[in-house]
């Protein structure tokens, strides 16, 4: 067991949750929660069910959608970086060279 493990009660979709907040990090644990309320609501707005399980697995499919999104987009940055960084190097080197 963690010794920064904290245990933290959250409200998501009017259910209180006991999660371990691993990192310790507690704040964080809740804003976490707060995402995912606030995404199971606005799902239910607009879905043809209230079942809570339904609504939980379609706001899980597009939390999940945005985090692939994100890692494809830090995934382009960093090949940018990369690319950018071996120009720069090479750059150096040939004025470097030339003195």
């Amino acid at each position: 067991m963690d010794p920064h493990a904290q245990t933290v009660n959250v409200k998501i979709y009017n259910q209180t949750y006991s999660i371990r907040a691993s990192d310790g990090d507690v704040e964080r644990t809740r804003a976490l929660a707060a995402l995912v309320d606030h995404r199971m609501r606005e799902i239910a707005k607009g879905a043809l069910t209230a079942d809570s399980l339904k609504v939980a697995i379609l706001a899980a499919i597009h939390i999940a959608d945005e985090l692939g999104k994100a890692i494809d987009r830090f995934d382009e940055l960093n090949k940018t970086i990369n690319s950018h960084s071996q120009e720069f190097s090479a750059l150096l080197d040939q004025v470097l060279k030339d003195k």
